[in-house]
């Protein structure tokens, strides 16, 4: 288990002192794969750092197993390598010069065993990783997928209370990406490793995570497991950043605290939405958050609790699984996804509805992506 609190990090540049983490804290339980989601610059990997012991904080504690390796107030700070964690990083930093074996070996020169023993755990963790039958393949003769897996490997050799992963797929191509995020999960679970992983790209931290934690500016924008959060969120911002959504703007008409929902007067019409913020009052501001995926081309009867309104189709774009399509609605833009056997074209007027429950209603104060 980690446990971090009141992380507090700052970095000097040449005019000022920058904010990287600001007052952050979260736990990771034991087991569990944790992923810090943000855009470039919002602290997620000082964050890692500091838990790693690769940068000191000025105010905060982390535990790590019940064992504190920071904490300010008492000045204390254990060094990187008594922390028996184990990383990944975003370059590899495979020794060209050595064949597998060789390059998960190297992490035990410091230990104190027979140099049989350390072959012996390198091909155990080898097997883990599914490259024992590489062991002798020398590193320059690897693919990206095979070099990142042997610097698994090298992680996990030293049998580390925990896994921190930083942006370790970035540098891999789309397809090979998806694939190693699947086998990543795969072996997260296989060996029960507490882990945090570091990311930018939405869709492998919803594929790869027990929790997401979503930073922006240093902070801890709101918590929660993948699904939820997608579904879910409770700002402007989490609902933007993590895959895409039409955000159209409104008024509280009236609020039924008993169902969590609320009726808003749009630009479009007025909808039923579910509100995951108990502070939405009645005539509030807000944003109503409906996922392209969500729009239903000719809707359910009238009898039943659907929100209906009609649309003009501006733009449609064949994309192999579904038509991505731009709807026109008085001012307003909206994004869609429909079958690839949708008969739409431009310049057609559809009816489309959604229900209360595919939409979520956040509060217009709310910061959101510039």
């Amino acid at each position: 288990m980690i446990v971090v609190e009141g992380l507090l990090k700052r970095f000097q540049t040449k005019t000022e002192k920058v904010l990287a983490v600001n007052n952050i804290s979260f736990e990771v339980a034991r087991g569990e794969m944790v992923t810090l989601l943000g855009p470039s610059g919002c602290g997620k990997t000082t964050s890692l750092r500091c838990v790693a012991g690769l940068e000191r904080p000025e105010n905060g504690k982390i535990i790590i197993n019940e064992r504190e390796v920071v904490d300010t107030g008492k000045d204390l700070f254990t060094p990187a390598h008594l922390r028996r964690l184990g990383m990944v990083f975003q370059s590899y930093a495979i020794w060209p010069h050595m064949n597998v074996l060789q390059n998960v070996a190297y992490a035990l020169e410091g230990e104190r065993m027979s140099r049989a023993e350390r072959k012996k755990r390198a091909m155990e963790v080898l097997d883990v990783v599914k490259l024992a039958p590489l062991a002798d393949r020398p590193a320059t003769r690897l693919s990206g997928g095979q070099q990142q897996r042997v610097a698994i490997a090298r992680a996990l050799v030293g049998s580390p209370d925990a896994l921190l992963f930083d942006e370790p797929l970035s540098n891999l191509d789309a397809k090979l990406r998806a694939e190693m995020r699947t086998e990543l999960r795969k072996l997260q679970k296989q060996i029960n490793l507490t882990s945090i992983y570091v990311t930018h790209d939405q869709a492998e931290a919803l594929a790869i995570s027990d929790w997401i934690i979503v930073m922006h500016n240093g902070k801890i924008i709101e918590t929660g497991r993948p699904t939820e959060i997608y579904r879910y969120p409770r700002h402007i911002f989490t609902a933007q950043f993590i895959g895409e959504t039409n955000l159209i703007p409104g008024r509280v008409a009236s609020t039924d605290a008993a169902a969590k929902k609320v009726s808003v007067d749009t630009v479009i019409g007025k909808f039923v939405g579910v509100v995951t913020r108990n502070d939405i009052r009645e005539n509030d501001k807000v944003r109503m958050s409906i996922r392209p995926e969500d729009l239903v081309l000719a809707p359910p009867t009238e009898e039943e609790a659907w929100n209906r309104f009609t649309a003009q189709v501006e733009i449609t774009e064949f994309a192999g699984s579904v038509i991505e399509a731009e709807l026109a609605c008085g001012e307003q833009r909206l994004q869609c996804l429909f079958g690839r056997d949708t008969p739409i074209a431009p310049g057609m007027e559809i009816s489309l509805g959604f229900s209360p429950e595919a939409c979520v209603v956040l509060p217009d104060d709310d910061f959101s992506i510039t």
